[in-house]
């Protein structure tokens, strides 16, 4: 199943299993951003903060097992991982950011995208 044409309750369970692994793992503050319907290219924006790069780097890690592991696909493309400061995951029906918390307060992406459905990752909901 390619992620364009996946089923949205199965793209869902992705996006979820991205959030959780976040929380479990060394995540911090993560959300859950409905951008769907104002972007065309993407449904959701999963967002949250490691303490340092390293805990940045563990993160996009975990992440991708656990949307593996859930059976999801591998992301199409990931950026930022030179640095850890902000690693980007495309996904396609879904884009994982994960930041430095410094770099998180600049970039202030839950500001840019106020106006959409927020939700927290913990608990997520069905």
């Amino acid at each position: 199943m390619s992620v364009s044409t996946a089923d949205k309750a199965v793209v869902w369970d992705w996006v979820k299993a991205a959030a959780a692994a976040a929380e479990e793992g060394p995540g911090a503050d993560t959300v859950i951003i409905d951008v769907g319907d104002v972007l065309v290219i993407t449904d959701h924006f999963v967002i949250t903060s490691g303490a340092n790069t390293r805990a940045v780097r563990a993160l996009a890690e975990r992440i991708e097992e656990a949307v593996d592991l859930g059976g999801g696909p591998k992301p199409i493309c990931i950026e930022g991982l030179s640095d850890y400061e902000w690693v980007l995951m495309d996904y396609g029906d879904f884009v994982v950011h994960i930041f430095t918390a410094s770099a998180r307060d600049y970039y202030a992406l839950e500001l840019l995208w106020k106006d959409c459905p927020t939700l927290t990752a913990n608990p997520l909901p069905s």
